[in-house]
């Protein structure tokens, strides 16, 4: 005999970022007092054209920040850091 499953909740849900992080935590500070968007103009001429595309370096200016501010030294610590947090 087949059976049915019957579902209470949707099968996706809709979860956006900002609604994940705290209104006082420190990121959101950070972004509001820190102006990241120079970066990528200082760092253009460092990049290659061609090949894979790499990691934004505004992306890896904030990870390094992050990490400083909270004695992380290792990059792979820093993500590990980050996973946990998310889930």
């Amino acid at each position: 005999m087949r059976g049915k499953q019957r579902r209470a909740e949707p099968m996706f849900s809709m979860v956006r970022v900002e609604d994940l992080v705290p209104a006082d935590h420190l990121l959101r500070k950070i972004d509001r007092y820190i102006d990241f968007s120079a970066v990528e103009e200082q760092t253009r001429s460092l990049y290659s054209h061609t090949g894979r595309p790499s990691i934004d370096p505004e992306v890896l200016i904030r990870m390094m920040a992050l990490g400083y501010l909270h004695g992380i030294t290792s990059e792979r610590r820093l993500c590990q850091k980050d996973r946990r947090r998310a889930s």
